[in-house]
């Protein structure tokens, strides 16, 4: 699926308040079902300058913001290079899809050596993130029926046994072997509507069932037999790039 987004997104981590280090989009426009109505979650990294660093008066970890322009809302989450490294040597599948994006609005050279790290962040204990995803959207599904959480619980499952069976990371759900042949039947409906039903033709809860209790199955399997590592490889070295790009990072306002 050709994904058609604004032109204007570069703009927005240019004026941000700190220096980014990188921006890309993830959420639907990510995972390979956008809906014409969805909101645009553009994610990334800022890093603070040293002196809201080692001061008194420390920066923000975190910053969020949402807002509609020209009709479309954006939700945009950034992390300091210090935090997002710590969350994704945590083995936090968000972080580490966000870094990966190949929709990226906005990079840099510390951007790209993070993503040459990345391979050497990834263990087998990715696995419980994608599993724990699986069931809070599977619970979702249960009490609002809504299309959104379906998806987003084979996209996960199906992301997290590709994972582990090859230690490269594919978030478009449209582009994961595995699944069942309905897929493209229900990607296809979520496009008219964010928070639609499955169409009336969809496969019934017993089924569904069925088929996500099969995944949660292999996907234990796939990384009971992982030969990915327990700890991650890449640490000290991810370490070290937080160090260098701190030290060498002037004043806010430089």
């Amino acid at each position: 699926m050709t994904v058609v987004l604004p032109s204007w997104l570069p703009e927005i981590p240019a004026g941000q308040a700190y220096r980014s280090v990188f921006a890309t989009v993830s959420g639907a426009h990510l995972y390979g079902f956008p809906s014409d109505d969805s909101d645009v979650d553009l994610r990334g990294v800022h890093l603070l300058p040293p002196e809201e660093v080692v001061g008194l008066r420390t920066g923000p970890e975190t910053l969020t913001r949402s807002w509609v322009r020209d009709g479309v809302e954006v939700d945009l989450v950034t992390h300091d290079l210090a935090k997002f490294c710590r969350l994704l040597l945590r083995r936090n599948g968000y972080v580490l899809e966000q870094l990966l994006s190949p929709l990226v609005v906005a990079t840099s050279p510390v951007h790209r050596e993070m993503v040459s790290l990345a391979p050497g962040c990834v263990t087998r204990h990715h696995a419980g993130h994608y599993l724990g995803f699986a069931r809070t959207q599977w619970r979702l599904f249960e009490r609002s029926g809504e299309l959104k959480p379906l998806l987003y619980t084979f996209r996960v499952l199906l992301t997290g046994l590709h994972l582990m069976r090859t230690g490269e990371l594919e978030a478009d759900l449209t582009r994961l072997p595995g699944g069942p042949a309905y897929l493209g039947d229900l990607v296809a409906a979520k496009r008219f509507a964010e928070h639609g039903l499955p169409p009336a033709d969809a496969p019934g809860r017993e089924r569904l069932a069925d088929d996500v209790a099969r995944l949660t199955a292999r996907l234990e399997e796939a990384r009971d037999a992982s030969h990915l590592p327990g700890t991650a490889p890449a640490a000290d070295a991810v370490h070290d790039l937080v160090v260098r790009t701190r030290l060498s990072a002037g004043p806010r306002d430089a």
